[in-house]
């Protein structure tokens, strides 16, 4: 006959009863408190879901806009080097707050049933700003004014507006490169409309050779490296304009080198992995010169004051 030993007394009990020590109904009574606004963030995660993974899908096909990924990232760093200027802001909760949420549902509602993705995503800034102004207000969302502007780097550009950009921008790319060749005389090449036309070849100036994905990506660097570290605005807006000429020049130089590899080497020079790893290189080079321009930029400043000594 073997014996069965028994648990302690009490210790089944108070292995499966409930823990309603001080800590835990302090901290359920916490998440209590704020249920309406778990709820809405629920809501409002599935309200717009759909729109949040369009917007990942496209950042991950489109390369004009892969720079999307980035900027939720580099809003939530500026914000966070806000906090303390945000912790002592007081907190004025606006009304005006609910008519831009409902302004976004609205949005949201007519891209929703016209299938423009614009205006859905354009809800979600919308939505982010009116929430913030409705639980915290004006002084802390001035505080994140630049931050949550920024934001709208990540929404790609309509259509519509988007065509009226590329076009024009296309044909004084290519306007552009067949003047260098001509003026170097390196390379018999003439222009019709965006082709260029090689002896041995036909190169032409298409949507992403046209210098809206550099610049739209060289904007969204301009802006946020000089807003962490220029004070001057008007250094700030100078460096940002910066990037127009810059774009276009590096895009430029690249359809002028493919030209050359093209006349000079292979026909297939504008194919594939090349020409991929020189629209990289150009990239890279074209943000260095926007650091280049910020810092002269700063230069001048130092040394070109009125009574500065020479």
């Amino acid at each position: 006959m073997t014996m069965v030993s028994q648990p302690p007394i009490g210790s089944v009990a108070e292995s499966t009863a409930l823990d309603f020590s001080p800590r835990h109904i302090r901290f359920a009574g916490h998440v209590w408190q704020h249920w309406p606004v778990l709820l809405l963030a629920t809501m409002l995660s599935l309200l717009y879901l759909p729109v949040l993974l369009g917007l990942i899908r496209q950042w991950s096909t489109d390369a004009n806009y892969s720079h999307g990924f980035f900027v939720p990232l580099l809003t939530g760093y500026l914000i966070w080097r806000k906090r303390r200027d945000l912790a002592v802001a007081p907190v004025h909760p606006s009304p005006a707050g609910t008519v831009c949420v409902l302004l976004s549902v609205g949005l949201l509602f007519l891209g929703t049933l016209g299938a423009e993705l614009f205006l859905q995503r354009i809800s979600l800034w919308l939505m982010i700003v009116g929430l913030l102004l409705y639980f915290l207000g004006w002084p802390k969302l001035r505080l994140m004014l630049f931050p949550i502007a920024f934001l709208l780097f990540m929404i790609p550009l309509p259509a519509i507006i988007y065509n009226e950009i590329v076009f024009p921008l296309q044909l004084l790319t290519s306007r552009f490169a067949t003047s260098c060749l001509q003026v170097a005389n390196i390379v018999p090449v003439t222009r019709e409309g965006n082709l260029l036309v090689l002896p041995n070849s036909t190169l032409e100036v298409a949507e992403a050779c046209s210098g809206i994905r550099s610049l739209i990506s060289l904007l969204a660097f301009a802006l946020g490296y000089s807003y962490l570290v220029e004070p001057s605005l008007l250094i700030r807006g100078a460096v940002a304009l910066a990037t127009i000429p810059v774009a276009m020049l590096s895009n430029a130089a690249r359809l002028i080198i493919t030209a050359l590899l093209v006349y000079y080497v292979n026909p297939r020079a504008a194919e594939g992995m090349a020409h991929s790893t020189s629209s990289y290189i150009l990239v890279t080079i074209a943000a260095i010169l926007i650091l280049m321009v910020h810092a002269a930029l700063v230069w001048m400043r130092r040394n070109l004051r009125p009574g500065t000594a020479s």
